[in-house]
């Protein structure tokens, strides 16, 4: 898609309504089809100095690196929308249920396994590998592979806040079938908070850059009750499933392709470019590189014997 787009002459579709407490959401009519608008949401009465208004960047960069590196995401497309005497940035989200299938959260699917102590929104790591392997909907090899996928870009983007209601399936009624949902709610990866302050000093400097690799942002996932950080956990190699994952998504990704991509996107400025590519870049080597060689390492080790 190429050039600006306006949505505020699109028709408003009533019948459609959006969870999500990150931003304002409406639904209209673009081209024939449904789209989420996802409005900026407010940095008022926030417990912190940064900008909030990055969050539909974010999530048209991030959804489109998904689908860059093979891994199906929402159709994202960013434009503008007016609001009485201002003009926002939107991001336009193909809606994927517009055929009639149902999304179902991976909270709700996990509030069906009667014999789990965790709730639905539980995020230790162990309960919901547990609900992976016992639910009914989704080929639990395939949902597997889906979910480690899912969790090597997202700390690849950094993202802080993959719980459970944002990642899910699509219930067809007519086929009582169901199909693994493309990923979507991508608003808090790169650091959406990030201000012109913030993304200047983390261009400018190396400790502020690290820490943002090695420290934080951390998974929403839990380990024993902590939030796991992306580096040593992805770095242990501890989990086979993930170091599989690792092995699939680090080979596809391309930063030259991501970069000049990041180079195409509209409404940012050169300052928001520049540290997008550096931040994703970081992560790429940082964290992701060192992940593959220590898989690799693993997997080449001969094994002694007596």
């Amino acid at each position: 898609m190429t050039g600006k787009i306006d949505f505020s002459e699109c028709r408003t579709i009533l019948g459609k309504a959006y969870n999500g407490a990150n931003g304002k959401k409406i639904a209209v009519e673009y081209e024939g089809h449904p789209y989420m608008l996802k409005f900026p949401p407010s940095g008022e009465n926030k417990p912190t100095a940064l900008s909030y208004t990055n969050s539909c960047i974010s999530e048209h960069i991030a959804s489109s690196i998904f689908n860059m590196l093979g891994v199906k995401a929402q159709e994202t497309m960013l434009g503008t929308f007016k609001v009485g005497a201002k003009t926002k940035v939107v991001c336009a989200c193909r809606d994927f249920t517009e055929d009639g299938l149902r999304l179902f959260d991976f909270c709700s699917i996990k509030n069906t396994i009667l014999d789990s102590d965790s709730g639905g929104s539980g995020t230790e790591l162990d309960d919901v590998i547990d609900t992976i392997e016992k639910q009914k909907y989704i080929a639990p090899e395939s949902l597997m592979e889906h979910f480690w996928n899912m969790f090597v870009i997202d700390a690849l983007l950094g993202n802080f806040d993959r719980h459970n209601g944002n990642w899910g399936f699509l219930f067809d009624d007519k086929t009582d079938t169901a199909e693994i949902a493309p990923i979507y709610d991508c608003g808090s990866c790169l650091l959406p908070q990030a201000d012109e302050k913030v993304m200047n000093n983390i261009l400018t400097d190396e400790d502020a850059l690290n820490a943002r690799i090695y420290q934080f942002p951390t998974s929403a996932l839990r380990q024993d009750g902590k939030k796991i950080n992306y580096y040593d956990f992805l770095k242990s190699a501890e989990n086979e499933d993930c170091s599989e994952a690792v092995k699939r998504i680090v080979p596809r990704i391309n930063m030259e392709e991501i970069s000049a991509f990041i180079d195409d996107v509209p409404y940012i400025t050169e300052l928001q470019k520049a540290f997008y590519k550096r931040y994703i870049n970081a992560r790429y080597e940082l964290i992701l590189q060192p992940a593959l060689e220590m898989v690799i390492c693993d997997t080449q080790t001969p094994v002694q014997t007596m």
